[in-house]
């Protein structure tokens, strides 16, 4: 970012109440936990790897994808940690190294995944999986009714991992796709 950007906020407090381990993550040498100031430059890179096959159609030249994508990233930021602030701010670890993000509003009466997002390499591994079957634990464990979130319809392989744990469509909006998943007592 150029020097006269303000500094980009640091998440909000973890909830006391979040349980940070899962067995099936576990036994993949996966650990979770809140996320701190110090995942900024992680999580910016991550946003552009998210992003870079979009801006290599551009042509533009690299000094301005950078800042378009550290502008974006900011008020992408800026936008979780104010309208999400309950959230927890998940950040997902193999072996000490950071891999993902997990963003999770446990509110009721339906969850919402705000964003899962893991680098490019570990991808298919069943991680996404496995934090979602967390995420329904959680679900269940507090009565909520089940799980929201939008996913971008160019994503087909999360449309199809969602599908596949019983997320079904509910809504187009744009270029996003609204999904939820119900608990056994609201299907």
């Amino acid at each position: 970012m150029d020097p006269v950007s303000p500094p980009l906020a640091s998440f909000p407090p973890a909830r006391a109440d979040t349980v940070l381990h899962h067995a099936r993550l576990a036994a993949q040498g996966i650990r979770v936990r809140a996320g701190t100031i110090e995942d900024m430059a992680f999580i910016r890179q991550l946003y552009g790897d998210l992003r870079a096959e979009e801006l290599h159609q551009t042509g533009w030249p690299d000094a301005v994808k950078r800042a378009f994508l550290d502008s974006q990233f900011a008020l992408q930021h800026r936008h979780f940690v104010t309208y999400y602030a309950d959230a927890d701010f998940l950040m997902v670890e193999h072996d000490g190294v950071t891999i993902g993000r997990f963003y999770l509003l446990r509110a009721a009466p339906y969850f919402l995944v705000v964003d899962i997002a893991l680098v490019p390499g570990w991808r298919g591994r069943g991680i996404g999986h496995a934090l979602m079957d967390w995420a329904k634990e959680q679900a269940r464990a507090v009565g909520a009714a089940g799980i929201d979130l939008h996913v971008d319809e160019r994503n087909a392989g999360a449309r199809r991992l969602y599908a596949r744990i019983g997320f079904v469509e509910t809504a187009r909006e744009g270029v996003y796709i609204a999904m939820r998943w119900q608990t056994a007592a609201q299907a």
